[in-house]
């Protein structure tokens, strides 16, 4: 070790941390604000000298509106962002379909970089700092075996921007440093999938003329695809696809509107222009041991639909709480193992569909033209879009699939049966946040590191209430919420029973009053045994 390594790493030894957290996006910070606000302490780096000042990815879908509400900063992303509120689409000009969103399944588009702001500022609320010009070099003597017991934590090697070079050793490691990851190519699992032949040009500006202000406009024509997304501050995104070999200009983006897109509209002031490729790749492995990949660090993927932001948030979020629990002892480590289990299945879902919408975009033969026209008129005049798709894309479907019987209830109870017909909550879902927000489940104002177990009760019924609450007694960070029958209105089960629901919100295990037995199996699983009282 050279004498810099020494002395830089003597002068970290003294400032202890649990989390090395790679990367200071949106996916880093939000995993080291879940983390803080968790009582685990958090060391996050970047090799940039400052914050990204690009807009990037735009969208945030309600799911990630809840994490921003249980972190406390909702009014803050709503105050600076605008709320997009229909999805326009148009062949060679001619309108074939808007699809209208609810209000509880709207996005709000915000730049990145302002929702950055928004997470670094509850960062340094929350205690934590950005140590910037820091690039992660290596691991030294990286256990490949995927056991997190296997060592008590990870080597890193990094590197700052005066030449001096500092080896650390970090419990955790969360790689949440974007598609060319440092931390995914030191693990050396691959990144499956492919490049787009077409490149895209993005251009955001002011215009003259008249654009929706609460939109998304979608051109598809044979020659290319043509986006238009209203920004705040009445700025507008043009995205569009290039021939091959053109580079991006105003001038040649106006070409594209006048050819492709509404007329009227001219580019008068433009803020960012960027020529980029696009890819559809996920990380075979999301996990190695103690080292952990988030973010564009796990997937990448078309801007279709505007999901690669969220899915890195949910990452974080899915991620954070799992370490807090394992860091404090409340949970054993298996519970790790399921991370990358939960977030690579979801994220092989978002490259699959958003490549097929990306693909909708740029066909060019007239029987696909027609047969996708044909599509989007059918979705269009049945409602199909906003009855199924539209939750999907909001996030209000996502759900992690039981992997044990003993998840769900017993025999063939009708909230089982039924589940994806009646819209009845299943496990893994995200627990009502119309029922979980007022009682303490979620929110602002909620415990972050609380298991909630929800008692559904049939009138005064002291024996459940008893049952329930002795189950609860012998785990301090299990809490027990008790509601009536009236909460099928939200879950859709009308029967005396519980909900196991994480942390994050989701619904570990849901049973009825017959499945005491499975509640306790599933609670020893997710917390270890109980303890013992003295």
């Amino acid at each position: 070790m050279t004498r810099a390594e020494h002395q830089l790493g003597a002068g970290r030894a003294s400032e202890a941390y649990d989390v090395l957290i790679v990367g200071a996006g949106p996916t880093g910070m939000l995993a080291a604000c879940e983390l803080l606000r968790r009582g685990v302490r958090v060391r996050i780096v970047d090799r940039a000298s400052e914050p990204s000042p690009f807009p990037k990815a735009l969208l945030v879908w309600p799911r990630s509106l809840d994490l921003f509400e249980d972190l406390g900063v909702l009014p803050q992303l709503r105050e600076a962002g605008l709320q997009i509120n229909a999805f326009s689409y148009y062949s060679d000009r001619r309108h074939l379909s808007t699809f209208g969103f609810p209000q509880p399944l709207a996005p709000i588009c915000l730049p990145q970089n302002e929702t950055e702001r928004i997470l670094r500022e509850r960062l340094h609320e929350l205690g934590g700092k950005i140590e910037r010009e820091v690039r992660l070099l290596t691991f030294d003597a990286l256990d490949y075996s995927g056991r997190i017991d296997a060592t008590d934590g990870v080597t890193a090697v990094l590197e700052h921007s005066d030449g001096t070079v500092e080896r650390t050793r970090a419990p955790f490691v969360i790689g949440a440093d974007g598609a060319g990851s440092a931390v995914r190519a030191q693990l050396g699992t691959g990144f499956a999938g492919s490049t787009y032949e077409t490149a895209f040009a993005l251009v955001d500006a002011e215009i003259e003329g008249f654009l929706p202000p609460d939109r998304a406009l979608y051109y598809q024509s044979p020659a290319g695809a043509l986006v238009i997304v209203a920004l705040p501050n009445g700025i507008f995104r043009f995205f569009s696809s290039l021939a091959p070999g053109e580079e991006v200009s105003v001038a040649r983006m106006q070409e594209i509107v006048d050819e492709r897109g509404p007329a009227g509209v001219r580019i008068t002031k433009p803020i960012w222009e960027s020529v980029f490729r696009v890819h559809a790749r996920h990380a075979n492995d999301f996990q190695l041991g103690r080292v952990f990949i988030a973010g564009d660090a796990a997937h990448v993927h078309s801007p279709a639909g505007g999901q690669g932001l969220n899915t890195g948030l949910q990452d974080a979020h899915n991620l954070a709480w799992k370490i807090a629990a394992v860091v404090h002892g409340q949970a054993p480590s298996e519970l790790l193992r399921d991370y990358g289990a939960e977030r690579s299945a979801v994220a092989e879902r978002v490259v699959r569909d958003t490549d097929i919408q990306t693909r909708a975009w740029l066909v060019r033969t007239p029987a696909k033209v027609r047969l996708r026209d044909a599509a989007f008129k059918v979705a269009d005049r049945t409602g199909l879009f906003t009855r199924f798709y539209a939750p999907v894309m909001a996030g209000r479907k996502l759900a992690y699939p039981a992997v044990r019987p003993t998840q769900e209830p017993g025999g063939r109870s009708r909230c089982r049966v039924l589940g994806d017909v009646r819209n009845t909550l299943k496990t893994g879902a995200v627990f009502p946040r119309a029922l979980a927000v007022p009682h303490g489940i979620a929110g602002p104002a909620a415990e972050p590191s609380y298991w909630s177990l929800v008692a559904v009760c049939e009138g005064d019924t002291p024996g459940w209430r008893t049952a329930i609450r002795e189950l609860a007694a012998e785990r301090p960070q299990l809490r027990t919420i008790e509601l009536t029958l009236d909460a099928a209105r939200h879950t859709g089960c009308r029967r005396q029973g519980y909900y196991l629901v994480r942390p994050d919100g989701h619904v570990a295990a849901h049973g009825h009053t017959q499945d005491l037995s499975a509640l306790r199996a599933e609670l020893t699983t997710w917390l270890g045994a109980p303890q013992q009282s003295v």
